[in-house]
């Protein structure tokens, strides 16, 4: 089930995009030590975190639940809705930011959306 919903999310206009977010993602998160998936959202500044943080409270506890139904093709196409707010907050935020907490509440919110995007499979393998 796991590898046709992949398939599945593969197919889709967003996945490569997605993949890719995934990937950097990851790297970003390689680079940090061990990262706290709280955000805190008093802290978000930028108008992209702030639009990626409220686009994954709505996307995430949908995605969550499907996931546990078993139903990993939806979980993975809900995901895909949070393509633009991604885009946007990779071009409008500056992840490690000098201030330490923003680094952190940042390094947090990327770290809710890799653990969300990778429960069925890890996407950034998807990305070219």
């Amino acid at each position: 089930r796991r590898l046709a919903a992949v398939r599945a999310f593969a197919a889709l206009p967003e996945a490569p995009a997605l993949a890719a977010a995934n990937k950097r993602i990851a790297n970003i998160l390689k680079k940090a030590p061990e990262v706290d998936a709280h955000v805190s959202a008093l802290l978000l500044k930028e108008p992209a975190e702030i639009a990626l943080h409220s686009a994954m409270g709505l996307v995430l506890p949908e995605a969550h639940k499907q996931f546990e139904a078993g139903d990993y093709t939806a979980s993975l196409q809900t995901l895909a809705a949070l393509r633009a707010p991604v885009d946007a907050f990779f071009d409008g935020v500056m992840v490690n930011a000098e201030e330490m907490d923003l680094r952190l509440n940042r390094q947090g919110l990327l770290k809710s959306l890799h653990v969300a995007m990778n429960r069925v499979a890890d996407l950034s393998k998807l990305a070219s």
